[in-house]
């Protein structure tokens, strides 16, 4: 039966109360539209109107009371600050609560972090006044019960908190995983469904039952990458995923029918969701609803729950409408839609402590008891620490069980990741070789590229364990076809997480330098969770292949000149660029030691691998490819003979080899110093934590003679060189270039051996 035929439907007598298979056989022969197998063999579950006994334990006036004070905390909390989202806060109450009372989630808020916990992500990252609320309902609750608790260490809000909400001082304006209920920092629509799938693969690919919740709006699935994310949740057999998704038909600009004019249930249906529609009100639909899809429907499909609201529900004239998505409601309206929530509140303009307090009185000792007591359940849902890492152990029996942070460069390398000097090899080979070799030393590494892993060279260590999908969810690479958003969020999120035992993965996502920028606001979403939970820092690595004007046939379109820019911009993530295979594979031991993000710039052709030691064909020393962690080194020092001083900077080996080609005559005309510059911020670090070191391999002083050669964006560079010097001694490709061979191209750029000449000896004149 097609899923057109969706549609609101009348309640039958019948009651029911457990929604077994059994018991959804009967519905369905009663009424056959409530509940469909699709022809996908995912499930579709109308519970709306529908006649369900009452649960034992839920006393339905008392929590909607609980919703009332939970709505009263949010609006007083936006008044206090004049600025939040009230809409999708409000309408969503009911289902947070619905979440906690009914012990779906797995849950302890004294040990909120718990590892065997249920993740939770607020997709919908800008509802904090709902988040705030609900953990000061919480700890208000358990502080009556006489608990005594730390709420620096424990991560949440008491209801005077929230007088300062959206201060430096106070609760966040969008959602941070450095408190309770929160597993991901959100805000940026859309990219929750990929958080959530990172976080739920890294569960179930390590042998675990946690469940992964994910608090969403209808109109994120208008974002693209939502589409990726609820497409790859599928077929990489995340079951384990249950979104509650908030139906209120408003986006902030206007109706979701501006943007999305087909069936809505379709968008989940089609890619093979487990659908259950409720009133998003209803808090005995909603426990129903939630129950069934923690039990799944034996599909091994991931379940949406289709909650039916309304946006801004009780916040005065904009309920009901798209106003209410971020406007906060003028003084005299807010007092009067707290008088008509009962809160019977002074009102005092400025003087929202009061407020609150009254908002907080409404909470009896009974509520917060009943409360308290109904958080039992998903207490008891956790299981201990010690049994979850035997789990692990048996799952992944005959694999490393070390994470990242446990695997040091031997003292001896192995013969696959030693390069012979003088040979043509591209750095993408030795990631290859590296990567193929690291996933035999721990269990907790994965990697995947954007539909490229055969150009990339990612496939030999997705093929070590497999790529993860239904069949094999015990796999370590990932198929994420062109999906670059989704690819990158992803992958970030599952190393913002700590396993049992304290074990911690580590991801390589890639795809060619040029495309990085698509990446780019999935990547800074990951760093500032990493700012904002160092306790959870992750480290992961986002590859750039095919860096610069190498991938020459391929156009403009794929030449990757100016990705760098982004990244070297975005604090907590340094760019590495080694010269040659044998320093990438340094730069890559080093990574793992750092455990801070990496932008790593890989080439597609043969790079010179180049000779180090005393005697080298150069006539010069070339120090080992250790120095390139330094992120700056002498590749050649000055030679001391009275003729003017020169230093070059270079970055990027296929230009080191060009200079070096060159090099005799332009001594004839100036003493040459060469550094090779594999990361201008590892310098820079360099600089403050050992200027001695630093000062030997670029001094103060010699700043003045520096010319910097990198085959792409100046910029980069630009750390090297005094203030005024950026454009007349900088020598790059500051131009989109053609489609042709590589010599063609270089030359086109003017980085062949001819053009670096009247360059180089124009910027040595």
């Amino acid at each position: 039966m097609g899923v057109g035929l969706f549609s609101f439907l009348r309640a039958k007598e019948t009651m029911y109360n457990v929604l077994d298979e059994k018991e959804l056989e009967a519905l369905r022969q009663s009424d056959a539209q409530r509940v469909l197998q699709l022809e996908g063999g995912n499930f579709y579950l109308n519970l709306k109107g529908l006649e369900l006994a009452l649960m034992e334990g839920l006393e339905i006036e008392r929590i909607n009371n609980l919703a009332r004070i939970v709505r009263g905390l949010s609006f007083a909390a936006i008044e206090g600050v004049k600025s939040g989202h009230p809409g999708g806060s409000s309408s969503k109450v009911e289902q947070l609560l619905a979440l906690l009372v009914s012990g779906v989630l797995a849950f302890d808020p004294e040990n909120p972090k718990h590892p065997g916990r249920d993740r939770v992500v607020w997709s919908a990252g800008h509802c904090t006044p709902l988040h705030h609320s609900i953990l000061a309902l919480i700890y208000e609750s358990l502080s009556r019960q006489g608990k005594k608790m730390d709420k620096e260490v424990l991560g949440y809000s008491t209801p005077l908190c929230l007088a300062r909400f959206r201060h430096c001082d106070g609760p966040s304006g969008h959602v941070e995983s450095r408190y309770a209920l929160a597993d991901a920092s959100t805000g940026a629509s859309g990219h929750g469904f990929s958080m959530g799938l990172g976080l739920a693969l890294l569960q179930k690919s390590n042998g675990l039952d946690s469940k992964v919740f994910i608090i969403a709006g209808d109109a994120e699935t208008e974002e693209g990458m939502s589409y990726e994310a609820r497409n790859s949740i599928v077929s990489m057999g995340a079951d384990n995923i249950i979104v509650t998704l908030d139906n209120n038909n408003f986006g902030i600009d206007g109706p979701i029918t501006d943007v999305i004019s087909t069936n809505y249930l379709n968008h989940w249906a089609a890619m093979g969701w487990n659908l259950i529609e409720v009133d998003g009100h209803n808090i005995l639909e909603l426990v129903y609803a939630y129950k069934k899809a923690r039990q799944g429907f034996g599909n091994s499909r991931p379940t949406v729950v289709i909650c039916h609201t309304i946006k801004g529900k009780d916040y005065g004239k904009t309920a009901g409408t798209a106003d209410s998505h971020g406007a906060p409601a003028p003084h005299p309206e807010y007092v009067e839609i707290m008088k008509k929530l009962g809160f019977n509140i002074p009102g005092a303009e400025g003087e929202i402590k009061k407020d609150l307090e009254v908002v907080v009185s409404g909470l009896t000792n009974e509520d917060a008891s009943y409360f308290f007591d109904r958080l039992k359940e998903g207490r008891e849902k956790l299981v201990d620490e010690k049994e979850l890492v035997e789990k692990i152990k048996k799952t992944l029996a005959g694999r490393s069980l070390a994470d990242y942070k446990s695997v040091k460069r031997p003292e001896a390398l192995p013969a696959d990741l030693i390069f012979k000097a003088g040979e043509s090899v591209a750095t993408r080979k030795a990631t290859e070789a590296f990567f193929k070799w690291l996933m035999s030393q721990t269990a907790f590494f994965y990697i995947g590229s954007g539909d490229l892993a055969k150009s990339i060279l990612t496939i030999a260590a997705e093929n070590v364990y497999g790529i993860i999908n239904q069949k094999n969810p015990l796999g370590r690479g990932f198929r994420f076809g062109i999906a670059e958003q989704n690819m990158a969020m992803m992958s970030a999120s599952m190393t913002q997480d700590i396993l049992p035992g304290g074990f911690q993965a580590m991801s390589v996502f890639s795809t060619y330098g040029v495309f990085t920028s698509i990446m780019g606001n999935a990547v800074r979403m990951a760093l500032i969770n990493n700012a904002v939970n160092p306790a959870m820092k992750g480290f992961f690595i986002m590859l750039a292949a095919h860096d610069g004007a190498e991938t020459a046939e391929d156009g403009s379109t794929h030449q990757g000149l100016f990705w760098m820019s982004l990244f070297d911009a975005y604090p907590g993530i340094k760019v590495y660029k080694p010269l040659d295979a044998n320093e990438t594979i340094e730069m890559l031991f080093f990574a793992l030691q750092k455990g801070e993000p990496v932008a790593f710039s890989i080439m597609r052709p043969g790079t010179p691998v180049f000779e180090r030691g005393q005697n080298t064909k150069y006539g010069f020393a070339v120090p080992e490819a250790k120095e390139a962690v330094n992120g700056a080194y002498v590749f050649k020092p000055f030679n001391e003979n009275g003729k003017p001083k020169k230093v070059f900077a270079i970055c990027g080996g296929q230009v080191m080899a060009n200079v070096l080609a060159l090099l005799k005559e332009f001594e004839e005309k100036a003493d040459i110093k060469i550094i090779a510059v594999t990361s201008p911020e590892l310098f820079e670090e360099l600089r403050r934590e050992n200027p001695e070191k630093a000062n030997s391999i670029l001094s103060d002083e010699e700043r003045q003679y520096v010319v910097t050669l990198h085959n792409g964006w100046s910029g980069f560079l630009h750390r090297f060189l005094l203030p005024g010097d950026y454009e007349k001694r900088t020598i790059e490709i500051d131009k989109f270039l053609k489609s042709g061979p590589v010599g063609e191209v270089y030359k086109l750029a003017e980085f062949d051996a001819e053009g670096l000449r009247e360059q180089i000896l124009k910027a040595i004149e």
